[in-house]
């Protein structure tokens, strides 16, 4: 019993700080926000999962004035070859838009480049053989692809990729 209760307290653990953070002046974020955005787009499993617990409860996060709008994989397929890669897109997406916001993005670009290559070897661990050598090559494609295009405009000239 408490072996599957230590990872849901875990992630709640985590997130609990700063959603008891008090948001100062109205219409003001938290003074945590940063903290809480580098917290978010690390490259670890665990940043990843604490960041996916945040999207899915968004409402909890609301004072913070996140940015959480995604075009998933821009103009690439969010599930190429059957690889689901949208979520990880998604948390990309979420890091290039709100670092964008704060003015702080050429700083963290990198890091966020490199969490989206990350969170892309993470759906590919669950693959063997050919099929880990396919999603592999195809998420080494997606990293050079935002790692070269990224913050660029996209190809109808709309949308930045990333």
């Amino acid at each position: 019993m408490r072996r599957r209760l230590a990872l849901p307290l875990a992630a709640a653990a985590l997130a609990l700080p700063a959603v008891l953070t008090a948001a100062g002046p109205a219409g003001a974020a938290p003074a945590d926000k940063p903290q809480v955005l580098s917290s978010w787009t690390q490259t670890s499993a665990s940043s990843y999962n604490a960041w996916l617990a945040a999207r899915n409860n968004q409402g909890a996060w609301s004072a913070y004035g996140f940015d959480w709008s995604t075009d998933y994989c821009s103009t690439s397929p969010d599930n190429p070859l059957g690889f689901p890669f949208k979520l990880s897109c998604a948390r990309h997406d979420f890091g290039y838009r709100n670092y964008k916001a704060a003015g702080t993005f050429s700083a963290n670009k990198a890091r966020l480049d490199s969490a989206l290559y990350a969170d892309l070897k993470r759906v590919c661990a669950n693959y063997s053989g050919a099929t880990k050598a396919a999603c592999d090559s195809t998420a080494w494609t997606y990293y050079h692809a935002v790692d070269i295009f990224g913050s660029a405009p996209a190809l109808n000239g709309s949308q930045p990729v990333g």
